[in-house]
């Protein structure tokens, strides 16, 4: 579902009750754990994580107006998206999340290319995806990006 909001705040406000703590959690733990340089936007009708142009002014290739995405947190029809450039564009960053899944959630990892999607509200393992988002600084993405975009 696409929110017509200009603020992290406000995005979060218009989700449905159920869903408001769970997200407000979410983006906590994101930007607790986030390295030092990622800056929090709105981004495609999300809340986005991006390399700003200060850091990266060739912008994102798709746009180069707009900063380079790293992070993005939606909320669909039937569950909360967290979707991470990095695992994505790091297979070993990918196996490492894989593997340490089944750890924090006795639920089936849902995740294809870099969204990975709860469905229970009660089950997202926060300090897992807090641990995912402090891996990789904004220095690293940008090399990894580069190196995506020669291939």
């Amino acid at each position: 579902m696409k929110y017509e909001v200009t603020s992290p705040e406000e995005y979060i406000k218009s989700l449905p009750d159920d869903r408001q703590i769970p997200f407000q959690k979410l983006r906590e733990i994101i930007l607790k754990n986030l390295p030092e340089g990622f800056e929090e936007t709105m981004s495609y009708g999300m809340i986005g994580y991006v390399v700003p142009h200060s850091l990266y002014p060739n912008g994102y290739h798709c746009n180069p107006k707009l900063p380079l995405p790293f992070i993005s947190i939606a909320s669909q029809k039937n569950f909360v998206a967290f979707y991470h450039m990095g695992i994505y564009a790091d297979k070993k960053l990918f196996d490492w999340f894989v593997s340490e899944f089944p750890k924090h959630s006795n639920l089936k990892l849902d995740i294809g290319k870099s969204c990975i999607r709860f469905k229970k509200m009660n089950q997202i393992p926060y300090e897992l995806l807090g641990e995912l988002v402090s891996k990789i600084t904004p220095i690293v993405w940008i090399e990894k990006y580069e190196n995506i975009l020669k291939h």
